[in-house]
């Protein structure tokens, strides 16, 4: 694992929470993307070198939409960028980590991601993300 990517907070608004981080930070959102397959809407922020992405449910039944009912709203994940994602969720398979999906799949700000189980990872979920290569 290279660094943190970035954090994820969900949220039950976007709009307002973009207006909320917006003061917290002193800077705008720059970007906000949808991600169909996860029924969530992403908005990120860069602060220093760090990135925040806030994650709102599209669909009832998203993961997101589970989340915020269950624990409302917070700090979602901690993502990490890889070079190799598949080596890496291989290595971590060995090491005893439950991966939620074995196949890396598009997620958003063009990356390649999967996620570890919060059991396997002391109650924090773990999102492992990789640089989709641009293709020429």
């Amino acid at each position: 694992m290279n660094k943190i990517e970035h954090i994820g907070i969900a949220v039950k608004n976007l709009k307002d929470s973009n207006e909320l981080f917006s003061k917290l930070f002193g800077e705008p959102h720059y970007k906000t993307e949808e991600v169909k397959s996860e029924g969530v809407n992403t908005s990120f922020f860069k602060v220093g070198g760090n990135k925040i992405e806030l994650l709102e449910a599209t669909k009832e039944d998203s993961p997101i939409a589970k989340f915020l009912e269950k624990k409302g709203e917070g700090i979602h994940h901690i993502a990490f960028d890889v070079d190799d994602i598949e080596a890496e969720i291989k290595r971590l398979k060995k090491e005893g980590f439950k991966v939620l999906n074995e196949t890396p799949k598009c997620g958003a700000d063009n990356k390649l991601v999967a996620f570890l189980h919060p059991k396997s990872s002391n109650g924090v979920l773990i999102e492992l993300c990789q640089d989709i290569p641009n293709k020429h």
